[in-house]
């Protein structure tokens, strides 16, 4: 199985003016990503405003990113529903384009069982050969996967891991200490990215990194290597920023700060709009504190 990565961006989707999918934006995004500290790209995930995308657009998305990276990092497929049936046959599709793995979302708004959420994976899991990560975030989808549950998906071969979103540091220990081994926990919240680390887990799916990529690869590897005390300075410095990226609902934030560094990645679509005046005055006021590692050209 390819590696993944241990700093792996949440991609923002650029839109033009008109509303409509930039790919050529998107492309230049994905390798500037890459270039400033992360090693994979979550596409069409939350992030990346998959609620308002139709799978045409998705489509063309990991076709045409996957194109323009090549091997310089691993592109991760945002695939999941609260359809079981709509999840496997979109994963298909993206294994056909040849992504290299695949984020399953808790299915939201149908409230599952514990029972219904293991199926649900299973079956997806079973009709792909891709690498399948299962994504558990509460605070969006109402239904958390509980660590029984992902323990007993860790079970299946190609469920390598999980973005765990909740923010339960029980739940999160239960998970790493009990799973089988090899299966990776990635942090789905940039501020639980080092105390997570602590606890065993490989890395983030991250927002943050879109502004500081490099600087949260050198916290990572800081930890990984055992250097601790530069690690835990790196992430209290970061963490204004971090705070500010979720001041209100992501993407609206980070979309933002990417428009006022010169990356023009456009508005969200509605029902996202643009930060009002108070909020953007704040984002701004604690952007123009950090360096950016972001390359603009």
């Amino acid at each position: 199985m390819k590696e993944l990565g241990r700093i792996i961006t949440a991609m923002v989707t650029p839109f033009d003016k008109k509303g409509e999918v930039d790919y050529e934006q998107a492309k230049k995004l994905a390798l500037a990503l890459l270039s400033s500290g992360s090693e994979g790209l979550v596409i069409a995930g939350t992030t990346g405003e998959s609620p308002t995308l139709v799978h045409e657009e998705e489509l063309r998305l990991f076709t045409e990113i996957k194109k323009a990276v090549g091997n310089k990092g691993s592109i991760i497929a945002g695939t999941g529903s609260n359809s079981t049936a709509e999840a496997l046959e979109f994963t298909r599709d993206a294994e056909k384009i040849g992504v290299d793995a695949c984020l399953l979302v808790v299915p939201y708004y149908n409230k599952p069982t514990q029972e219904c959420l293991y199926r649900h994976f299973k079956t997806i899991a079973e009709s792909t050969s891709l690498p399948c990560i299962l994504y558990n975030v509460p605070a969006r989808t109402v239904t958390n996967l509980s660590a029984e549950t992902t323990i007993k998906l860790s079970r299946i071969s190609n469920i390598i891991g999980i973005k765990e979103a909740s923010g339960n540091m029980e739940q999160i220990t239960k998970i790493i200490g009990e799973a089988r081994e090899g299966f990776l926990v990635w942090s789905g919240n940039d501020s639980d990215t080092l105390p997570m680390m602590a606890l065993g887990a490989c890395g983030i799916i991250s927002v943050a990194s879109h502004l500081v990529g490099k600087q949260i690869n050198k916290m990572v590897y800081s930890f990984v290597k055992g250097d601790t005390k530069t690690a835990a300075e790196i992430h209290r410095r970061l963490l204004p920023l971090v705070n500010a990226l979720f001041v209100v609902a992501n993407p609206i934030p980070v979309k933002y700060a990417l428009n006022q560094i010169g990356f023009d990645v456009g508005a969200p679509r509605p029902p996202l709009y643009e930060p009002d005046a108070k909020t953007a005055a704040f984002i701004n006021s604690v952007l123009q504190k950090f360096k950016v590692d972001l390359p603009l050209k």
